[in-house]
């Protein structure tokens, strides 16, 4: 105990910032105890695996190592992710103009089929097969064309609606070829279903 000297007075105490800040955190609280080193960072990678020792064996992981990313990234581009998909494929009115193309039936899906039909139509040696051969063949186009105005008009109605300064003459064209493939061969794949209101 200090004894204080009469005509002097009493020495003020500063407040330690330390033992201020220990009782704010103290009085507020951090509401969870402190994890363990272990589990703030997390689980660690187990060790590298050793180095290849030939050149086949270095030139199979970087094979295994690609074909890895390559399925991601193209899991990625059949959803649908603009960042993993082609060029080509990229952008909102190329999403658009793909609904638009995915949500009707169009004649061009069956080109192949009736491609196929013709092709065999040719094969047999018969003269009035071959003849119905060459007038399905040109009536099967004649369709196609129709069918493709009608979907081009769509195309750039639509967009117009929604993106105003897009160009559509090459929109038009994407989803004239896109129309031109089964439906279950097109990628990216289709996000919306038949019958769907774009």
């Amino acid at each position: 105990m200090k004894l204080r000297l009469p005509g002097r007075r009493p020495a003020e105490t500063k407040p330690d910032p330390a033992a201020d800040l220990t009782a704010q955190l103290t009085a507020a609280g951090k509401g969870r105890p402190t994890p363990k080193r272990s589990e703030a960072q997390g689980r660690r990678p187990g060790p590298p695996p050793p180095p290849p020792t030939t050149r086949k064996e270095a030139y199979k992981r970087m094979r295994e190592q690609q074909a890895a990313g390559r399925g991601s990234a193209r899991e990625a581009a059949a959803r649908g992710d603009d960042s993993a998909l082609p060029a080509r494929d990229r952008g909102p009115e190329k999403r658009l103009v793909r609904d638009v193309v995915d949500a009707r039936r169009n004649a061009g899906s069956l080109f192949l089929v009736v491609a196929a039909l013709v092709l065999v139509g040719y094969f047999i040696p018969n003269t009035a097969v071959q003849s119905y051969t060459v007038f399905l063949w040109f009536a099967f186009f004649l369709v196609i064309i129709g069918d493709s105005i009608v979907l081009g008009r769509k195309i750039k109605k639509v967009v117009a609606e929604r993106y105003p300064n897009a160009r559509t003459r090459g929109l038009v064209w994407y989803g004239i070829s896109r129309a031109t493939m089964i439906r279950r061969w097109r990628f990216p794949k289709p996000q919306v279903e038949l019958g769907a209101t774009v």
